[in-house]
C-alpha cells in the first residue's frame, strides 16, 4: 500500500485519461503538445463506441454526416460542420466542483547536507552565510491535493490528507484559478489520514459539499479529481465506479509498520501521485470520499503482479465527523485502554506455552505487557500476560485489531473486553474513561 501525493522525484509520462481541465494550461516542456496529441489520437481510435454513438446523432435522413466537400482529390480534407451537443452528468458533476479543487503544496526547511550547489561549484568562501541561508529556505517537499468545503467569517476551510502535510514547515494552497495563498494548519490526524488547513476565503469562490457515503453502491460512477504528478497537472478528473463501498485495508506508519485498519472506498477512478486529499464524487457533485491511497504492484521483483485500478478513499460520513472535531478542538479524541502490549504471534510457541499458559486452539491476539500509571485495563482487573481475543464479542487478532475495534467507540463508552488468564476464558466491562491524550507514551494503547 502506497500514499500518492507527489514527492518531485518522478519521470514524466503521457498522463492516460486526465485531460487540461478547468482552463489550466497544459504542461510547458519540451515534447509535450507531441505526447498530448499522441494520447488525443489514441483516445479517438479506442473509442470507437462513444464515437460512433456520437456519429449517430449527426446523420440526417440522407445519411450526409455534413462533409462539405466531397472532392476526390486529395489534400482537400476538411472538418465535418456537424457540431454535437452532448448532455452529460459527469461533465456536470465536474464544472460544479472544480472550483473548489485545489494544490496542495508542502514546503520544508532544506538542510544543510542536501543544498549540494555550493560545493559543486567550490563556493565555500563564506561557509556561516551559506549555511545560514540553506537552513533557513524553503523548499518544495511534496505537492497533494485538496477541497474546500465551508466559507465562513472571511475564512475558507479546506480538507486534505496528513500525510500530505507532515513534516511542513509552511504550507501553500493554489486555487483552481492560479491564485497562490498561505494556508495554516488547523488539525490533523494521523489515525485516519486527514486534515484541515484555513485560507483567507476573499478570492473562495466555489465551495463543494458532502454527500452521504452509506447511500453509494458497488458500481455507481465517480469522478476522482486532484492534480496527479503537480500542478501542472492541476485540476484534472478521471472517472471510474465504486468497486466497493467498505473495503477494509490496513494503515501503517513511516516504518511501514501496520497500526491499525480503515474502511475506505474502492475505486477504479485513475488515482496517481498528486492525488492524495482530492475529492471523490458523484454525478451529483458531491464528496463521497478523500482520496488517500492505492495499491501499487512491487518493482522489487520480477514477478509481481501489475496493480492498476486500485484506489482509495475515505468515506465522506467518516471525514465530516472527523474534520469537525479537528475545527472545534485541533485534534482527535480516542478511548485508551492504558496498556503497552504485543501481537500474540511475536511470542515464541515454548514461551507462550511455559509462560502464558494458553490453550493450543488460541493462536492469535494481544499480550498485555505493561501498564500506563493511570490505565483503566488494570484498574478493571486485567494483568500483565493476559491476552485480550476480543472487543464486543469481535475478534482481535493484533494490535490493528484492537485499534479498529476500540477507536469504533467514544470515551464514555463500555465495552466488553474477553480474554485468556492462563487456560481460562473470561470476560470484563470497561468503561471507556481514558483517552489517548493522557498515555505516557511508548507502546501504548
Amino acid at each position: 500500500m502506497i500514499m500518492d501525493n507527489n514527492s518531485h522525484q518522478f519521470s514524466e509520462e503521457p498522463v492516460k485519461n486526465q485531460g487540461n481541465q478547468g482552463g489550466q494550461q497544459p504542461p510547458r516542456h519540451n515534447g509535450g503538445v507531441g505526447k498530448t496529441a499522441v494520447v488525443a489520437v489514441v483516445a479517438a481510435l479506442i473509442g470507437g463506441g462513444v464515437g460512433g454513438g456520437v456519429a449517430y446523432y449527426g446523420f440526417d435522413h440522407s445519411g450526409n454526416l455534413g462533409v462539405t466537400d466531397t472532392s476526390n482529390k486529395a489534400g482537400t480534407t476538411q472538418v465535418s460542420n456537424v457540431s454535437v451537443k452532448q448532455s452529460d452528468a459527469s461533465q456536470a458533476a465536474f464544472s460544479k466542483v472544480k472550483g473548489a479543487v485545489v494544490s496542495v503544496i508542502n514546503l520544508q526547511k532544506q538542510n544543510d547536507d542536501q543544498s549540494t550547489w555550493g560545493s559543486l561549484f567550490g563556493d565555500s568562501g563564506d561557509s556561516g552565510s551559506s549555511s545560514s541561508k540553506s537552513s533557513d529556505s524553503l523548499t518544495e517537499y511534496s505537492e497533494g491535493s485538496g477541497v474546500i468545503y465551508e466559507k465562513k467569517d472571511g475564512s475558507a476551510y479546506i480538507v486534505t490528507n496528513n500525510h500530505v502535510i507532515s513534516g511542513s514547515d509552511k504550507l501553500e494552497v493554489i486555487l483552481s484559478d492560479g491564485t497562490k495563498l498561505t494556508a495554516n494548519k488547523v488539525g490533523a490526524d494521523s489515525v485516519t489520514d486527514l486534515a484541515v488547513l484555513k485560507i483567507d476565503g476573499a478570492k473562495v469562490n466555489t465551495v463543494a459539499s458532502f454527500g452521504d457515503s452509506s447511500k453509494i453502491a458497488a458500481g455507481q460512477t465517480v469522478l476522482a479529481i486532484g492534480s496527479p504528478l503537480g500542478t501542472q497537472y492541476a485540476t484534472s478528473v478521471t472517472q471510474g465506479i465504486v468497486s466497493a463501498k467498505s473495503r477494509t485495508v490496513d494503515t501503517t506508519d513511516d516504518n511501514g509498520q501496520t497500526t491499525g485498519q480503515a474502511t475506505v472506498i474502492q475505486t477504479d477512478a485513475a488515482i496517481n501521485n498528486g492525488n492524495s486529499g482530492g475529492p471523490l464524487i458523484n454525478l451529483s457533485g458531491q464528496i463521497v470520499g478523500i482520496n488517500s491511497m492505492k495499491l501499487s504492484g512491487s518493482s522489487d521483483s520480477s514477478d509481481s503482479a501489475t496493480v492498476e485500478g486500485m484506489g482509495f478513499a475515505i468515506p465522506s460520513n467518516e471525514v465530516v465527523s472527523i474534520i469537525n472535531q479537528l475545527v472545534t478542538s485541533g485534534k482527535v479524541v480516542r478511548p485508551a485502554l492504558g496498556i503497552s502490549a504485543i501481537d500474540l504471534d511475536q511470542v515464541s510457541a515454548d514461551q507462550q506455552k511455559s509462560i502464558l499458559k494458553l490453550p493450543s486452539s488460541v493462536t492469535s491476539g494481544v499480550v498485555i505487557a505493561g501498564y500506563t500509571r493511570t490505565s483503566i485495563a488494570k484498574r478493571a482487573g486485567l494483568k500483565e500476560y493476559d491476552v485480550i481475543v476480543a472487543i464486543d464479542g469481535k475478534k482481535v487478532t493484533n494490535m490493528a485489531d484492537l485499534h479498529t475495534e476500540l477507536y469504533k467507540h467514544k470515551v464514555g463508552d463500555s465495552v466488553q473486553v474477553s480474554y485468556y488468564r492462563g487456560s481460562s476464558k473470561k470476560n470484563v466491562t470497561i468503561k471507556l474513561s481514558q483517552t489517548t491524550d493522557q498515555l505516557e507514551g511508548g507502546n501504548t494503547k
